[in-house]
């Protein structure tokens, strides 16, 4: 004879459930590791790429032969940048030597909200370049600042800008015409240009006031 199987007690039942639920939980998280492993080079290179295509809006390739994301340069937390995030200032070389500087801006005044800006510098100041990469505008009015939506192809709004060195022109130059300044901007939609010059500004006053920190090798 053999001895009766020992009575299954719902204690028995209910750990048996648990250590059954905690292995799947393990294998669960293994298979999501392995899987995030395994496409994160992927991710990553896609996340380069995207920004590559945003620093070519406003740094033509031609002029450096570096890779400007591998070139940093990460300062303390940026107020005047309108985020509270360190900065991050990529530098593109030609022949070993800055020939550009990129700077990511918030206009954090936009008539619709923040208004998130790429621009590239020349290591003296002047503006290459400038963009709006991320904003919320009114449609048809305040979203000129885009170059790809702005009525004036030949020469958008937003390349006033170029060649210009903000830290080295009057404040009271460095704002819309309506308001005594230099810069063009359409009638009845004043608000989003007036938070896209400041911010260009903030941003040049930031990296001159670096400028040796940021170009030092």
């Amino acid at each position: 004879m053999t001895p009766a199987d020992p009575p299954v007690t719902a204690v028995g039942v209910a750990a048996r459930a648990a250590c059954t639920l905690f292995l799947f939980t393990v294998v669960f998280v293994a298979i999501l590791s392995g899987a995030h492993q395994w496409t994160l080079p992927a991710v990553e290179a896609a996340a380069a790429r995207e920004k590559m295509k945003r620093i070519d809006e406003v740094l033509p390739r031609e002029r450096y032969d570096n890779e400007p994301l591998d070139d940093a340069v990460t300062l303390e937390a940026a107020p005047e940048l309108g985020f509270d995030e360190p900065a991050r200032i990529l530098r593109a070389r030609r022949d070993g030597r800055i020939v550009a500087l990129v700077v990511e801006a918030v206009a954090p005044d936009g008539y619709a909200g923040p208004i998130r800006l790429l621009i590239a510098f020349e290591p003296d100041g002047r503006v290459i370049g400038a963009r709006a990469v991320a904003h919320r505008e009114t449609p048809g009015l305040g979203d000129y600042i885009d170059p790809r939506k702005d009525r004036d192809q030949a020469r958008p709004w937003i390349t006033q800008f170029d060649g210009l060195n903000p830290a080295a022109i009057d404040a009271r130059e460095w704002r819309v015409k309506k308001d005594g300044g230099r810069f063009d901007a359409l009638a009845g939609a004043t608000v989003t240009p007036r938070a896209v010059i400041r911010a260009i500004r903030q941003a040049a006053l930031f990296v001159a006031a670096r400028r040796e920190r940021i170009l030092a090798p």
